[in-house]
């Protein structure tokens, strides 16, 4: 399996600034984010299990999932939530291996936002928390999704906390300042990670 390094932080962290740097010196991406969305694009057998178990009302007009809708379904009750991850998680994961075992670069970036929230982080050979004030984290979420800081406040409040990220981190990327000046860290953490990978291949 391909180095993998898991890269997570609380929302309004800046964790796609931190990644497109990545990307940008020719890192393969494996985004948990974007898998999650492509096992329930309309044609994919898990949209149509979610629309016989909640009716019509959880897809949009042209057939893709109504976010919300199913949101508010399961809002109120836990054994939906549960009936929900229980088909989404092990496609989650299975979709996850294949593009971790496809990725080319010598060393492959795993961007999972609940890394903490669902222990994870043991499945991956190294773990970069990016890290800001909460907040900068309140700030950014308001500006970003148009909500109230009492509604930021809250989203902040159900994932877990900046401690429980910075006690599973190797690495820590601070992003309070001007998204530019990531640009080197991530260049020096990249010619780390790619001598870890190396000694780890020669192992």
């Amino acid at each position: 399996m391909r180095y993998t390094v898991a890269l997570t932080g609380g929302i309004g962290s800046g964790k796609s600034t931190v990644t497109r740097a990545f990307a940008d010196l020719g890192i393969d991406v494996v985004d948990a984010d974007v898998i999650a969305r492509q096992v329930v694009e309309p044609g994919q057998p898990a949209l149509q299990d979610i629309a016989s178990k909640f009716g019509p009302s959880v897809l949009n007009a042209d057939g893709s999932l109504n976010r919300a809708s199913l949101r508010q379904k399961i809002f109120s009750s836990p054994a939906d939530k549960q009936w929900l991850n229980n088909l989404l998680h092990p496609l989650i994961h299975q979709q996850t291996r294949r593009q971790l075992a496809e990725a080319q670069s010598l060393w492959c970036l795993w961007v999972v936002p609940l890394l903490v929230e669902n222990n994870l982080h043991k499945l991956a050979d190294r773990v970069l928390v990016v890290d800001v004030d909460p907040e900068i984290q309140l700030t950014r979420t308001m500006a970003r999704d148009h909500i109230s800081r009492e509604e930021a406040t809250r989203i902040l409040a159900a994932q877990a906390s900046r401690d429980a990220r910075l006690a599973v981190a190797d690495d820590i990327i601070d992003n309070s300042g001007d998204p530019a000046a990531v640009i080197p860290l991530v260049a020096k953490l990249n010619q780390r990670y790619c001598e870890l990978a190396t000694a780890a291949k020669q192992d």
